[in-house]
């Protein structure tokens, strides 16, 4: 158990007070009955198996903020960082601020901010390891770093900033709440410490002494119906119509005058150039652009590889083209194969990989690895019968095993593009969360399936001396279909961000600003691709010529599709906290990065290193001490079952005299 200093200051204990029923949102504040089996047990916090005697155990609890009184000071930040002995780079807490107005009217209001243990922890559902708990006890949502292995999708799905994934040690960690202290009554760290009387932690909807508000909204605050967060607000001064922000995110927050006087979120048109900024479409997710674009090309190659021949296209066929179609699918699995290796790379901890399949029922994630695994295994299968038959069995038997893993892979694979898709219908990244993924990957399935396969084919086709034009001109349809689609997706994506307003506008005009050179070749690559492609497949170009032709075509929508999917990966914003000038600032970071400040630990900001290369080498490391543990465990084992031998045999010697 925490403990309490016999000088323990009163303010620094939670005050027992009455609750309503329920909170604004509708949800029980009393978690479980006394009398519930559940009750009663003990956190293990440090290995204390001791239970806390603090009467409202069972009730949610959370943080006030007093925005008038916060003066900026970081005495949270800091607290709560000696309280959970955190290096430089991460803050489980941190202090933001946005300023309006003019002098001598400026005005600034700073917000604090840290994991809201919310009723709806979308951090949670989102976590493929389950990683996350929601307590009983005082509605804390825990997060257990060793089980993480470092996917950081509750980085992406929290509006918040509360989990904090280190690239150090490849996981995540987060606020706990400091339970530990409220075991014996004491509120959080961060609460305590407060100077201005902003910050304060208690039974929720009871407001702190002196106060007389409890909102669930303040200008900057991402919208609390994504997770229904328990902190609770009061802000009553008077603010500037509209508020921006310190850091370099492109947002601004606007009074809605003719609705209840709440602020939204705008996207701050910058006058900012045109730019090409090629080196940043690098980012954490790099696997992940391979990833998508690879298992989408594969899985339209198989449909049009398993469908071709039952709808005509005899050249696709196994008895007419052995050599090719064999070259084919081995190509497929490689690919397939370097994809799944390539996606453990996006990992903190790669070799933790089969964590994915632990939320199957709320995860997304684990969702999208559990239908990869089924397509995978199908598709190695339909290639394992299509060269081998086995031998105790009727080869009519292994041919119907070879169709039955076609049709289930043939299934599974558009279903597995559906649920990757899933992961990216974000709330708190509305960049994200438009129709337009689901369009772009089918559109990728398409496009790259037919140019794996019409490219692949027209050179074993030309290797034979046979023609191939009629082959890619059926395959220029599916083509054009895929490059159009994603072409559709794209315009709607465009259209619904600026009307939407808010961070997904920003998104997109960060896309026409910081990257517009390059958005608007990629979008200029897009449509002389379908121009091309419809063209040659009009034309019907054989021979070098053709395969010239088709192989420059194939390379540009490549690269085309290269470019939009690290766009799709670097530009989204999401809804955010508002940094500070230094802290929380992708600005700041970068200047630190390239100036050198990066190199000086106190500065919190990571010095820019080859992160995958970090990644392997921790992973390389953390094998190396479990197969140390292992043995360690092994020799133990052995010396304990040796003990026991021995004394069992003198026993009998005894007992025989």
């Amino acid at each position: 158990m925490f403990e309490v200093r016999k000088d323990e200051p009163e303010y620094a204990f939670i005050p027992n007070v009455e609750t309503p029923q329920k909170n604004q949102y509708g949800k029980e504040i009393q978690l479980v009955d006394e009398s519930d089996a559940l009750a009663g047990q003990s956190l293990n916090i440090n290995g204390d198996s001791g239970v806390g005697d603090n009467p409202n155990r069972y009730k949610q609890h959370g943080f006030h903020f007093t925005a008038d009184n916060c003066i900026g000071c970081h005495a949270c930040e800091a607290a709560c960082s000696e309280k959970n002995q955190l290096p430089a780079h991460i803050s489980f807490r941190s202090v933001g601020y946005v300023e309006g107005g003019s002098y001598p009217a400026y005005k600034r209001m700073n917000i604090s901010m840290a994991c809201n243990h919310c009723d709806d922890p979308v951090c949670l559902k989102g976590c493929p390891t389950r990683a996350y708990t929601k307590f009983a006890e005082y509605g804390a949502v825990l997060q257990d770093p060793e089980i993480c292995f470092g996917c950081g999708y509750c980085t992406w799905v929290c509006p918040y900033n509360a989990p904090q994934l280190d690239p150090v040690q490849g996981q995540v960690s987060k606020c706990n709440m400091c339970v530990d202290r409220l075991e014996v009554g004491l509120k959080p760290a961060c609460a305590s410490a407060c100077l201005g009387g902003a910050l304060d932690f208690g039974l929720i909807e009871t407001t702190p002494e002196n106060r007389e508000q409890a909102k669930t909204k303040i200008p900057g605050f991402p919208s609390p119906e994504i997770t229904n967060p328990n902190i609770r607000f009061q802000q009553v001064k008077t603010l500037p119509r509209e508020m921006t922000r310190t850091d370099t995110m492109p947002l601004r927050y606007q009074r809605d005058e003719q609705g209840e006087g709440e602020y939204k979120p705008k996207a701050a048109l910058k006058d900012t150039p045109r730019e090409w900024n090629l080196p940043k479409l690098r980012s954490r997710e790099d696997p992940l652009v391979l990833f998508t674009l690879i298992s989408q090309g594969v899985v339209g190659a198989f449909a049009l590889l398993f469908l071709g021949p039952l709808l005509g296209l005899d050249l696709l066929s196994a008895d007419n083209n052995p050599v090719t179609v064999g070259v084919l699918l081995l190509l497929m699995v490689a690919l397939q194969g370097f994809a799944l290796v390539i996606s453990t790379m996006h990992l903190g901890k790669p070799h933790r990989f089969y964590r994915a399949f632990n939320n199957l029922k709320y995860s997304p994630v684990s969702r999208e690895v559990a239908s990869l695994a089924v397509f995978f295994t199908l598709f190695m299968g339909y290639v394992f019968f299509s060269f081998f038959s086995l031998p105790f069995l009727h080869p009519g038997f292994s041919e119907g095993l070879k169709y039955v893993c076609g049709v289930g892979a043939l299934v599974s694979g558009p279903v597995f593009i559906y649920a990757m898709h899933k992961i990216y219908r974000i709330q708190a990244r509305p960049f994200w969360n438009h129709w337009q993924v689901l369009t772009s990957f089918f559109g990728s399935t398409l496009t790259l399936g037919s140019l794996l396969v019409g490219l692949v084919f027209a050179v074993g086709l030309a290797a034979q001396g046979e023609s191939f034009a009629p082959l890619l001109t059926v395959l220029a349809v599916p083509m054009t279909l895929g490059l159009v689609l994603e072409s559709v997706g794209l315009l709607a994506h465009s259209r619904d961000l600026d009307k939407a307003g808010g961070e997904g506008a920003a998104a997109h005009i960060q896309q026409r600003t910081v990257f517009g050179n390059t958005y608007y070749s990629r979008n200029v690559g897009l449509a002389v691709s379908i121009t091309l492609v419809a063209l040659l497949g009009l034309v019907g170009l054989d021979g070098l010529p053709g395969l010239l032709a088709w192989t420059l075509v194939g390379a540009l929508i490549i690269a085309t599709s290269l470019v939009g999917r690290a766009l799709f990966y670097v530009l989204v914003i999401p809804t955010t906290m508002p940094g500070a000038f230094f802290w929380r600032n992708q600005g700041f970071q970068e200047h630190a990065r390239e100036s050198g400040l990066a190199e000086m630990p106190q500065v919190g900001v990571l010095p820019q290193t080859d992160y995958h290369h970090q990644q392997m080498e921790r992973a390389r490391r953390e094998v190396k001490e479990d197969i140390s543990r292992l043995k360690q465990l092994g020799v133990k084992a052995c010396l304990s079952a040796l003990r026991v031998n021995v004394q069992q045999r003198l026993q009998e010697a005894f007992s025989r005299g």
